[in-house]
């Protein structure tokens, strides 16, 4: 059985589109497909000054189950030289969040998902609305639209052309 879910990416090191091109071919495989594609934002890094970040949201179908779907991208991370040094924002070359996983809560450890600081970040919102506007949070009860509207996030987000 198949379960739709949302993965946020995120890069601000190196030739930034490219490692969204080569995070999305990394994650097509055997058990996860890249349905559909938001756009592209550029934005302020979040939690910490650095680089600008260019930050997509897609929708995948896998048969993995949350945890195994959270070693997937992080393998993927990992391939594209995605080094993790602990706790705190630093910047990246390839950042891969679970979203949403179809209409689950999952609180383990290693992963919450709904991803607990989507609602607080318009970089990840925007990109959101470009595929599931009208799709409602399991926990807040609001559509991402509605999230959107309310977020108090300040960063600026813009397209990229």
């Amino acid at each position: 059985m198949s379960t739709t879910a949302y993965l946020l990416l995120g890069s601000n090191i190196g030739d930034r589109a490219n490692q969204l091109k080569k995070s999305i071919e990394g994650l097509n495989n055997n058990h996860i497909i890249v349905k559909r594609q938001s756009n592209v934002y550029e934005t302020q890094s979040w939690g910490y000054d650095d680089d600008d970040y260019l930050n997509m949201v897609v929708e995948v179908e896998t048969d993995l189950q949350p945890l195994d779907l959270l070693i997937e991208c992080n393998i993927v991370e990992a391939s594209l030289g995605r080094v993790r040094y602990g706790g705190g924002y630093a910047s990246r070359p390839i950042d891969i969040d679970i979203l949403y996983y179809g209409s689950e809560i999952v609180d383990k450890p290693n992963l919450i998902v709904p991803h607990r600081l989507l609602q607080d970040r318009k970089f990840v919102l925007y990109p959101l609305c470009d595929l599931i506007p009208n799709f409602v949070h399991p926990i807040l009860n609001k559509t991402n639209k509605q999230l959107l509207d309310i977020c108090k996030d300040e960063c600026k987000v813009k397209l990229f052309e």
